[in-house]
């Protein structure tokens, strides 16, 4: 397994916390971070690597 996209889904865990839930939303802002260098704001609409987001997404939730 890349040890990027690991390293993307633990951050995505530690941030959506107790609310599983919030699982796909912290992985696209995780991702969001690691492409352009921040958190997304309420009206950032810029892409994200759609591939990366679903690999991220995947890992976090086999690591649950």
């Amino acid at each position: 397994m890349d040890s990027l996209i690991k390293k993307l889904s633990k951050k995505a865990i530690d941030l959506s916390g107790k609310s599983k839930k919030e699982l796909e939303r912290t992985c696209w802002m995780i991702v969001h971070e690691y492409k352009h260098g921040a958190m997304p704001t309420e009206y950032d609409i810029r892409e994200i690597d759609e591939e990366l987001y679903l690999q991220v997404l995947s890992v976090a939730k086999e690591m649950i």
